[in-house]
């Protein structure tokens, strides 16, 4: 997959759907390649299943997301809005999160290298959805 970084609204709503399409497809490699190798991704839900603050590389995010959706039945991702920070090269990616019986809005900051890979990546969960 070649990344690039987003430059305008629609590039950055482009991207934040590729990302979404992948996790819906629950393709971990396309997911993955979303992503630097010494990528480190923070989230309470990995403290939660694996008692860390942070997973890093690739392989540890490999590891973390096939055991997370084995333990998933229905995952949908639903973007509603993505914002680019160009000055901090952040994307913040927010949509409501379909994890099995629960819906969740939910925040995903990607912070992009120059060549538009993920170096740093957080997900943040918030209230549930009606």
């Amino acid at each position: 997959m070649h990344t690039t970084l987003p430059l305008s609204p629609a590039d950055a709503d482009r991207r934040a759907h590729q990302w979404a399409d992948s996790w819906n497809a629950r393709d971990v490699e396309s997911i993955l390649a979303h992503f630097r190798d010494d990528v480190v991704f923070r989230s309470p839900i990995a403290v939660q299943m694996l008692g860390t603050p942070a997973l890093q590389g690739k392989d540890a995010l490999r590891a973390y997301w096939e055991e997370a959706l084995r333990r998933i039945g229905h995952l949908h991702f639903r973007v509603e809005r993505a914002l680019w920070d160009p000055a901090q090269r952040e994307l913040a990616v927010l949509y409501v999160a379909e994890l099995d019986e629960r819906r969740t809005r939910a925040i995903e900051r990607l912070s992009l290298d120059a060549d538009g890979k993920v170096a740093e990546a957080d997900a943040l969960y918030g209230a549930p959805v009606p």
